[in-house]
């Protein structure tokens, strides 16, 4: 009977080389892999033609989904290919890690001050969350000597990294035997912590099953660090010590696509590499790769239109090579091809290197599962959906416009819409070009940890539909739900085209604001049930019984108008305005809204002791909607001196917040500022500077240097001004031919 344990690094393309051609001259009848045992019964999709790296095993509790872990594979982790040999010869492979029911439980169990070995879903449960690239360590275990570093320095190294790969990485021949004496020297006199510990007897429990079983030839491949461990598999009775009393829960198992962006190191799965791209390529391209890379990394150059020749090829790879001999390197590394990229190739411009970054050293790639695979009914409908209107989930972000007069783009529309409804944001809303209310822009990019939320979404429905309007009922259901939330949730709805969704919200959001006595709430609330009974028109959803519900509303918001801007200090009075400006705009697309709501605001224009902000808006609006004649009367009294510097500041900012071309345009208004500020005193002046500047900050360019301009020239009454009918007849003759009055 033959064990043979190799050593590997995770995600490292020379172990991975070093697997293969090891496997193949073993020719074991088992192969072993460090992995949770639950996905024994999936290994046999990792020999489906429709299964692309990058891939991940996913463990899930049922019933509690954000309790889940990933385990990553890409086409160059050793673990992979170990894998995809055993299917292509024909021989059973299994995993022989501590189980996820294990690792999961254990989240629970371990105090709150523990150091945290289960990484949460998006890292690795297992010693792959460890930045060590070999030994294969928890960044949270009791481990103080990082044993790479230990090597590496004993070598003459002082970077860690590139010892590994000059010794191992470039070389294409792991020499197993070197690196468990290695690794068996670095853990001399060390004690594992009780995780690790316990990884470990499980491991060497699952070596003991298997010899039971009448294996003769078995293969290990685990991290080089739990070599010396599983050298001695000993008796049972001390493992099954260290095993005993473990929590579990019950965990299923299954694969999903992963992206070479969460392999490395700034995504926060902390045993990833920091190029990804990179060592897919040394797996891809064994023969020539500095060559190979270079002349690649040229064509992503090209495609941006930056010219790129082949003599600058040449020269860029002559100079990594020179760099590799000066540096003693047996091959040139990422390194040294980066520098004769961004010498040669980018001629010393860092944005171009950034652009290689991003495109080749990280590589985003999305890989894929068959459809064998096994999923929850909701994953299953969305990949059907997806094929539907061809909308291909991709790592990389890209843009997405939709024209909802189509269709196709109108059917997009509505399951990004309802997926964002699931907490799966695969599309994020961008601002459109123009102001065509039947388009919409997208910004996709796909996520492997949406395949979470669709688990935990998976018992509202079986379809995207189904529990899109499962989760709306759920969430209008809530004790306590905020009304804006509601008649927001009314707009994504209509959005989303799910009109079954919508009585169960209206009744949600009539008996809320039946109760709510805050007017506050109901103008929050109101501009987002108005708008959404424009998508009845744009979109074809119905919208039956919104217009009676928002009439209510503003009703309500007209009759406790009054009360609620009483009494308000500065902050809350920012905030009615906001309040006031939403439902202003609101009420105009309401029947007979806008009316009702001006005459609200007529009622309070003429009351004192509103806060001075609140009143310069109210006149501001009554002024644009032609309700007042006086305003600059009003302004005049406003900032008179009867009234505090601060509360004509106020009542200035609120008169002119949204934009200045009032005053650019009605010279009597500008005098009067101007008059007000001249004839402020010192202090006054520096009390309202701040208020000032924050109003007429907020003006565009161009309006603050229209007003300075007239202000400068001293045009600021209408009396300065000098108009010059000559000049101006030949404008006033065509703006005359327009309007058809000769």
């Amino acid at each position: 009977m033959t064990i043979t344990l190799l050593g590997v690094r995770h995600h490292g393309p020379g172990s991975a080389r070093a697997v293969v051609a090891e496997l193949a001259r073993l020719k074991p009848d088992l192969v072993l892999i460090e992995g949770p045992p639950e996905a024994d019964g999936l290994v046999a999709l990792a020999a489906d033609p429709g299964m692309e790296p990058p891939v991940a095993l996913l463990a899930h509790v049922p019933g509690d989904p954000a309790k889940a872990a990933f385990w990553p594979f890409a086409t160059f982790s050793p673990e992979w290919q170990a894998l995809r040999y055993a299917a292509e010869v024909g021989i059973p492979a299994r995993f022989c890690d501590l189980p996820a029911a294990h690792s999961l439980a254990e989240k629970d169990a371990a105090p709150d001050d523990a150091p945290d070995d289960d990484a949460p879903a998006g890292k690795a449960p297992d010693d792959r969350a460890a930045p060590d690239p070999a030994a294969d360590l928890t960044q949270a275990q009791a481990v103080r000597v990082d044993p790479i570093a230990s090597l590496a320095a004993a070598a003459g190294y002082d970077d860690p990294e590139r010892w590994w790969e000059d010794a191992v990485e470039h070389r294409g021949d792991t020499p197993f035997e070197v690196i468990a004496e290695a690794m068996a020297a670095v853990r001399e006199g060390y004690t594992p912590d009780e995780r690790e510990a316990r990884r470990e007897a499980y491991m060497r429990r699952t070596v003991r099953v298997a010899m039971k079983e009448g294996f003769e030839n078995i293969a290990v491949v685990c991290g080089a660090w739990h070599v010396p461990a599983l050298t001695t598999i000993g008796p049972a009775a001390a493992d099954d010590r260290i095993l005993k009393g473990l929590p579990k829960v019950k965990a299923e198992m299954t694969w999903v696509p992963w992206t070479h962006g969460r392999l490395a190191h700034w995504s926060g799965y902390g045993a990833g590499v920091t190029s990804p791209g990179w060592y897919a390529h040394l797996f891809a391209a064994p023969d020539r790769p500095v060559e190979r890379w270079l002349a690649a990394a040229a064509g992503v150059l090209r495609d941006e239109g930056i010219p790129v020749s082949s003599a600058h090829v040449i020269e860029s790879v002559r100079l990594a090579q020179s760099l590799a001999v000066v540096r003693d390197r047996p091959l040139a590394g990422l390194a040294e091809v980066t520098e004769a990229a961004r010498a040669v190739l980018c001629e010393g411009d860092e944005l171009p290197v950034e652009l290689i970054q991003r495109r080749m050293v990280v590589g985003e790639r999305l890989g894929h599962v068959p459809d064998s695979t096994p999923m929850v009914p909701l994953q299953r409908h969305l990949r059907e959906e997806q094929r539907r209107l061809r909308l291909k989930p991709e790592a990389l972000d890209r843009e997405l416009e939709l024209d909802l007069r189509k269709p196709l783009d109108l059917d997009r529309s509505r399951l990004l819409h309802r997926l964002r409804l699931l907490n799966v944001p695969w599309g994020e809303p961008r601002h459109t070009r123009g102001k065509g209310t039947f388009k919409e822009a997208w910004a996709l990019q796909w996520r492997p940890e949406f395949d979470i939320s669709l688990i935990e979404a998976a018992p509202l429905g079986v379809t995207v539909p189904a529990a899109a309007t499962a989760k709306i009922a759920e969430v209008a259901g809530r004790e306590g739900a905020a009304l804006a939330d509601l008649t927001g949730l009314v707009e994504r709805a209509l959005l989303a085209d799910l009109p079954g969704s919508l009585p169960a919200v209206l009744a949600a959001i009539g008996d809320r604001a039946a109760v709510d006595t805050d007017i506050r709430h109901l103008m929050a609330a109101l501009p987002a049930l108005v708008r959404a009974q424009r998508y009845g028109d744009v979109r074809g959803t119905p919208a039956e019984g919104l217009a009676v519900i928002a009439t209510s509303l503003l009703a309500r918001i007209c009759a406790g108008l009054s009360a609620a801007v009483s009494g308000l200090d500065d902050e809350n009075a920012r905030g009615m305005v906001v309040h006031i400006d939403a439902v202003t705009g609101a009420s105009a697309l309401l029947d007979e809204g806008r009316e009702r709501w001006l005459g609200a605001l007529r009622a309070l224009a003429d009351r004192t002791g509103l806060p001075g902000i609140i009143e310069g808006r109210i006149v501001r609006i009554l002024f644009d909607g032609d309700r007042l004649g006086d305003a600059d009367a009003r302004m005049s009294r406003a900032v008179s001196l009867a009234h505090p510097p601060a509360r004509a500041a106020a009542w200035i900012e609120g008169f002119l917040s949204g934009g200045g071309l009032l005053l650019v345009h009605d010279p009597r208004l500008l005098a009067m500022v101007d008059d007000w500020l001249v004839g402020l005193r010192g202090d006054a002046f520096v009390e309202v500077l701040p208020l000032l500047r924050r109003t007429f900050g907020s003006f565009a360019p161009p309006e603050r240097r229209s007003i300075a301009s007239r202000v400068r020239s001293g045009a600021a009454t209408e009396k300065d001004i000098v108009y010059d009918d000559e000049r101006a007849a030949p404008a006033v003759r065509t703006v005359m031919g327009i309007l058809g009055s000769g």
